[in-house]
């Protein structure tokens, strides 16, 4: 059936991407091939061309992997999408296309470790400045911004301590200033399903497809959202010549099957974090907690005009040192140690030595990103048990 644009975000979810296939089945197919055969010669030179619709090798195309981005970009509302094998390998493909030698990029100083990496060691080998700023405050935006200022680069809620930063009026400053900056916002934290940021004036989204939009744990993937035109300059320097970071059919069919559930997840992932974070915040262990449905949240106010719900990432500030914080999270036993997030179990990690190692003790200060910080993924358990397994490590520390 034809998807249009005012049909409700679960129709999208299921139907948006789908077409017909030979064999009738209803799920789309897993094109488990590295590349597809012409008629003839000429039919294989004009789709080179770009003469005729078609695919020609997986690297620039797989019908699996078209069915979801065209979900995906539905959901965001964007004009089209391109897959890529991980969330840095769809980053680093929308960077490579846009910068050159020269250019600037506006970045927001908390970030996912290996974003900072990217901004902070690598970029500028290739003669790429990357200004670090607090984009919470916006007059920083405005002071960073240069003649030379390519690209304005933030994630909300942020990683990993769920500061909040306005998209609209981020895009409004950075556009005013220069309408052909672009915008990008990683919004892999959110999901389209709690925000929408090209709705609010962003050019350009990014995922880690990884977490919640394939919601199972079992997948590496990454993509770009935007305007067709970029998706297309995207596919062609970022994935196609600059990094070959493709997506494999399987995965792309993986994603295709958690889509189709986002909207629940999301709901019950948002109400046992509201939950737990209401219980952790009254816990006398816990210094502080980080959680955008709180109202004493710095943030609150800008996520409840922004997001539909809080999300299921927070963070929570434990008393006593390095030390101590470490051997509270070894004695949890239904909540698992690990990286990631969006998955259906309940995990923590510690940030300043597992996923924010990158960042010197210096960068961490700046970002806000304490010794103490915890970083807790809510799942889909019974919220009461992931309660009851904080409670029990958590008032030995009392």
């Amino acid at each position: 059936m034809k998807i249009n644009e005012n049909m409700g975000f679960a129709t999208k979810q299921i139907h948006a991407g789908k077409e017909k296939n030979a064999a009738g089945a209803l799920c789309t197919p897993i094109y488990q091939t590295s590349t597809f055969e012409f008629d003839t010669v000429e039919q294989g030179g004009a789709r080179f061309a770009g003469e005729e619709e078609g695919y020609i090798y997986t690297r620039l195309g797989n019908p699996t992997t078209t069915a979801m981005e065209k979900t995906i970009a539905a959901l965001e509302h964007g004009e089209a999408a391109l897959a890529a094998a991980s969330g840095m390998g769809a980053i680093t493909a929308t960077l490579w296309t846009l910068l050159s030698a020269g250019d600037e990029i506006v970045a927001d100083e908390t970030l996912y470790g290996c974003t900072f990496s990217l901004m902070s060691s690598r970029l500028p080998k290739f003669g790429v400045k990357v200004r670090f700023v607090d984009m919470s405050d916006t007059a920083n935006l405005r002071d960073a911004l240069s003649d030379k200022t390519k690209i304005v680069y933030f994630e909300t809620p942020c990683n990993p301590n769920l500061k909040i930063i306005d998209i609209k009026e981020v895009a409004r400053i950075a556009h005013d200033y220069n309408s052909d900056i672009q915008v990008i916002v990683d919004n892999t934290f959110a999901t389209p399903y709690l925000q929408k940021p090209l709705d609010l004036g962003a050019d350009i989204v990014v995922h880690s497809v990884t977490k919640y939009l394939n919601g199972h744990g079992d997948v590496i993937a990454g993509v770009v959202v935007g305007k067709a035109d970029f998706i297309s300059e995207c596919m062609m320097c970022g994935i196609k010549d600059m990094t070959g970071a493709v997506m494999s059919p399987f995965n792309a069919f993986l994603i295709t099957r958690g889509l189709k559930t986002l909207d629940i997840r999301m709901e019950r992932h948002c109400a046992n974090a509201m939950k737990i974070a209401r219980f952790l915040h009254d816990h006398p262990a816990v210094e502080k907690v980080y959680y955008p449905g709180l109202e004493d949240f710095e943030g609150y106010e800008i996520a409840k005009k922004q997001m539909k719900l809080p999300g299921a990432m927070m963070s929570i500030e434990l008393k006593g040192g390095r030390e101590r914080v470490g051997a509270a999270l070894n004695k949890l036993k239904l909540a698992t140690i690990a990286v990631s997030l969006g998955n259906c179990e309940t995990l923590v990690e510690h940030p300043a030595t597992m996923t924010h190692f990158p960042y010197s003790a210096e960068e961490l200060k700046e970002a806000g990103i304490s010794e103490g910080l915890v970083r807790i993924n809510v799942g889909l358990e019974d919220p009461d048990d992931v309660i009851a397994d904080f409670k029990a490590v958590f008032d030995e520390l009392i």
